[in-house]
């Protein structure tokens, strides 16, 4: 779908994972726009939910939505939170579990962090299942600066970075490692065997090189600091679970590879 694809692309968004939904049903989305609308009216009145005016949600099969309309009740309703369930080739985990739950293992949320909450626990209470900050971990990231570095792109005059945290430190310190695009699609090509795969000897060998070439100019050894970003022309991920897509083309193999990372943290 073009529309939902262009709303996904370029927005940053908080990854979660979560466990199966318990008897959620597609049947009844205008029935659980209804209660979690009741549901953040009421933790609005407790003070946990902020903004003025009445919260509206909106329901699809893939997108969740929290609008506040503006005064005037005849002006424009603003988005103010938008969160995505989202299972892409995760069809073995639907296979293991029983018949009454649904797998949506892959939960994106863009929006104040108070409106993700109460999101997060109207679901809990309402399907049993349980939401998880997604942590991207520096191995992780590192495959996707390699596979992200393969890819194809029409144009692009942004360059791949990387951005490392030095650890035991009085003060937090990061490097930022910039390279050309087409200097990392090169090194890219010499290190991979068989176009289309990918192993983690070539991410290991890709990575050294990155390594090797920084410490010649700066003698400074990034194998002892923490990879906590990666950013190119596909999408830009961070340690912390925070995503941003850039490119339509490649958005499916994105969050099929988002998916797989959830599903191996509910395992």
């Amino acid at each position: 779908d073009p529309q939902k694809t262009a709303f996904l692309l370029r927005k940053q968004w908080t990854l979660y994972s979560v466990t199966p939904l318990y008897r959620f049903s597609n049947a009844h989305l205008r029935d659980y726009a209804r209660l979690l609308s009741a549901f953040i009216a009421a933790e609005k009145q407790k003070g946990l939910a902020g903004g003025g005016g009445a919260f509206k949600c909106f329901f699809s099969p893939s997108q969740l939505s929290s609008r506040s309309p503006a005064s005037p009740k005849n002006s424009e309703e603003k988005l103010i939170w938008s969160g995505w369930f989202c299972c892409v080739s995760g069809d073995d985990l639907s296979e293991n579990v029983a018949e009454d739950f649904t797998c949506l293992p892959l939960f994106l949320a863009n929006g104040a962090e108070c409106y993700t909450s109460i999101v997060g626990s109207w679901f809990q209470k309402t399907f049993d299942c349980c939401f998880r900050h997604l942590a991207i971990s520096p191995l992780n990231l590192s495959w996707m600066a390699a596979m992200w570095t393969g890819c194809k792109v029409d144009k692009t005059t942004s360059a791949m970075e990387l951005v490392f945290s030095v650890p035991c430190l009085p003060q937090p310190l990061d490097i930022s490692y910039a390279i050309h695009p087409e200097d990392a699609k090169a090194l890219w090509d010499t290190v991979q065997k068989t176009p289309g795969e990918i192993t983690q000897e070539e991410v290991d060998v890709f990575m050294d090189c990155l390594y090797s070439h920084f410490h010649r100019h700066f003698k400074i050894h990034l194998s002892a600091t923490k990879l906590v970003k990666v950013s190119t022309a596909i999408a830009s991920a961070h340690c912390d679970g925070i995503i941003k897509f850039l490119q339509s083309q490649y958005l499916t193999g994105v969050l099929m590879l988002l998916t797989e990372l959830a599903i191996s943290q509910i395992q």
